[in-house]
């Protein structure tokens, strides 16, 4: 956790102590003036100054929750970039003023108590609030980099603590340390940290698709580097450096570094102290007592009016869905209700007024084309359904179930075109990538029969070191026939059986197939004990292989599975729910990968004529994730799951992730709808 932790503690000592030795240097000023009763004052700037930053920090992690996953990306990127620049800034400042800051801040303390307590209360607000939203800004982009690590926080605390001691130290002149050094040295490697969040954020925008090359890489190690190792951990924690890297990060992150280094170390010498003011007694400046309020009020006031801020642009600043027209869904008044919208982005709000479940559509009664809609409206209920709506005729078809599909007057509304809508699947249209997969389905059923014999021969012959190795080999080509486990019926209960539910567990008779033998294979079992299970496991592929050609597989079953299979990669693959003990479940996430990239191709015409930048999206997805898979592969050795490092668990997952969200589409472009 370290790694991770590092830059956000040397971004809380610093800040910290930059912070703390402003707020020191005010106390100092007016415990010396005889102006305690000043020091409320400016606690209540300080006490503001970090409800400004925590509400900021607040700000910026619940919009990004509620953006999309490409959206974030682009959120992330371009507060990755604008908190490099702060941070460049904040470096060069502190490295001309650190000798100077004492002299500049009692001048100001001294005008501020000449001129009221707010006056105070904005100097100490001002003074710490920077640092404030600085380190809000930076934690934030150095926690997203890190996924799901504890790190950055951990290491930010430690940090902010740490300064607080040094700086009650300095107060009370038990230590003495010299500061500019400190903020040289300190400045100099978060220019190189800062380099680092560059890349990482400008790689933020190309996954986002704001900025160009995401699939341009300079530099792709992840098949040569171990991702889990402690020295590849390191490196990507602290200067955010990963295997794989594009031309437009390398390009970003050398010049920054070259130029903003070179700037830095050649630096303007520290100008020397200007000469202090003539000594005035502060106190003689004080304005006359006023009304006194409570004591409570400014502080209460200065916590609860960022935090009310905060909560008003967390709200506001989630989309809303604006009333429309209401229509009427059901066999005896589909569509009642409609009248021709205006063109642009419409909700209607779709009421069942009939007494079955239904479907509707918002379609192109010419086409049949989809604009939008509506599953399981349940009688008696409400929903909205959003459309973008253009120049062009519009109707609604209602599908009630177990009734019949009935298709509203049509209306038409002016204006050019624009509009995006899916053209309609038959049967037919499917037909042709059906029979293809199935042909795959076929060939991987007949290899996995000669593995499954090769396998029992193993366990017979007592050969269990080859049999692990076979075993695997077998198990992801069974993996990677996914799509085609809903045909399987009870052979893949008997081929992929878990021992969850039975009733002895891993010891009960009816426990077969791929992991009983996995957990026979690695918890040291006798090959007496594994031949019988074995044997049958071949027998039962034997089996499956000649039922298959006789299974029905339903045609819109192909779209379905091209998102389900990873679905379930990420349910039981990526948490090890299925491991029974050989730690290869990121082999069997690759088969799964696999079949996917399979079924897809036989998908592809369908797709790219109702979404042609789909696909390029998805095979960037898919190299992605390959990637980050390969690098938990060694010299035939998988890293199981549960040993990846925080920071390469969370990226598979975020990579899985953000390939199913992409994938999602498929099944709603390639539906076979029913017409009227």
């Amino acid at each position: 956790m370290w790694d991770d932790a590092f830059p956000s503690f040397l971004i809380g000592l610093r800040e910290g102590l930059e912070a703390g030795l402003i707020v020191s240097i005010l106390i100092a000023t007016l415990v010396r003036a005889d102006a305690r009763s000043r020091l409320p004052q400016v606690w209540t700037g300080v006490l503001a100054a970090i409800a400004l930053a925590m509400s900021f920090g607040a700000v910026l992690t619940f919009t990004a929750a509620s953006l999309s996953a490409t959206a974030q990306e682009t959120f992330g990127g371009t507060l990755s970039v604008i908190a490099v620049a702060f941070v460049t800034a904040m470096v060069f400042w502190m490295r001309r003023s650190a000798r100077t800051l004492s002299g500049e801040i009692k001048e100001k303390v001294t005008g501020a108590l000449g001129m009221g307590a707010g006056v105070l209360i904005v100097t100490s607000f001002l003074a710490v609030g920077r640092e404030g939203l600085e380190t809000a800004l930076f934690l934030w982009t150095t926690a997203q980099a890190a996924g799901e690590s504890a790190g950055p926080l951990t290491g930010a605390a430690i940090g902010l603590v740490l300064s607080a001691g040094l700086c009650f130290g300095l107060y009370r002149r038990v230590l003495k340390i010299n500061l500019t050094k400190f903020f040289t040295a300190t400045g100099a490697v978060l220019i190189v940290i800062a380099a680092g969040v560059l890349g990482y954020g400008l790689r933020d925008l190309q996954e986002g698709g704001v900025l160009p090359g995401k699939s341009a890489y300079a530099v792709d190690l992840s098949g040569s580097i171990d991702a889990g190792s402690w020295y590849s951990t390191l490196v990507q924690g602290v200067f955010n450096l990963t295997p794989a890297m594009t031309w437009l990060q390398v390009a970003a992150y050398a010049g920054y570094l070259a130029v903003v280094m070179t700037v830095f170390v050649r630096g303007v010498r520290a100008t020397t102290p200007k000469p202090a003011p003539a000594r005035t007694d502060p106190a003689q400046h004080a304005p006359p007592s006023a009304r006194r309020r409570p004591a409570w009020v400014v502080p209460v006031a200065v916590v609860t009016v960022p935090a009310v801020i905060a909560g008003l642009a967390v709200a506001f600043g989630r989309p809303k869905t604006a009333a429309g027209q209401t229509v009427a869904v059901s066999e005896k008044e589909c569509g009642k209700g409609f009248t021709p919208p205006e063109p642009g982005r419409r909700t209607f709000q779709m009421r069942n007024t009939g007494d079955k479940t239904s479907e509707v559509y918002l379609v192109d009664p010419a086409t049949n084309a989809v604009y939008g809609e509506i599953e399981g409206l349940a009688p008696g209920t409400t929903r909205a359904l959003v459309a973008t709506v253009a120049g062009g005729t519009y109707a609604w078809r209602c599908v009630p179930t177990g009734g019949t599909a009935v298709t509203s007057k049509a209306v038409r509304v002016a204006g050019g075109g624009g509009a995006k809508a899916v053209v309609p699947v038959s049967a037919q249209d499917l037909a042709g990538p059906l029979a293809r997969y199935k042909a795959y389905v076929d060939k991987g059923l007949t290899a996995l029969g000669a593995q499954t014999r090769t396998l029992a021969a193993d366990i017979k012959g007592r050969h269990l070191g080859r049999a692990r190795t076979d075993w695997l080999t077998a198990h992801r080509t069974y993996a990677s026939l996914g799509a085609a486990y809903g045909t399987f019926e009870d052979f893949d209960r008997k081929i992929d059986g878990r021992a969850d539910g039975l009733p002895d567990g891993v010891h009960d008779k009816g426990f077969t197939g791929f992991h009983r033998i996995e957990y026979g294979l690695w918890h040291g079992e006798p090959a007496a004990s594994l031949t019988a299970p074995a044997e049958r496991l071949a027998a039962d592929v034997a089996a499956l292989r000649t039922a298959f050609p006789r299974q029905h597989f339903q045609p819109g079953d192909l779209p379905l599975r091209a998102h389900e299979v990873l679905e379930n990669t990420l349910q039981f693959e990526l948490t090890g729910d299925t491991d029974a003990g050989s730690g290869t479940n990121l082999a069997t996430a690759d088969a799964d990968l696999a079949g996917t990239r399979e079924l897809l191709t036989v998908l592809g015409p369908l797709l790219t004529t109702r979404a042609p930048h789909l696909l390029p999206t998805v095979d960037a997805d898919i190299a992605r994730l390959q990637r980050l898979l390969d690098a938990a592969h060694h010299a035939g050795s998988w890293t199981p799951v549960e040993r990846l490092d925080a920071t390469s668990r969370a990226r598979v997952n975020g990579a899985t992730g953000r390939l199913l969200e992409d994938l999602a589409p498929v099944p709603d472009l390639l539906e076979i709808r029913k017409s009227a």
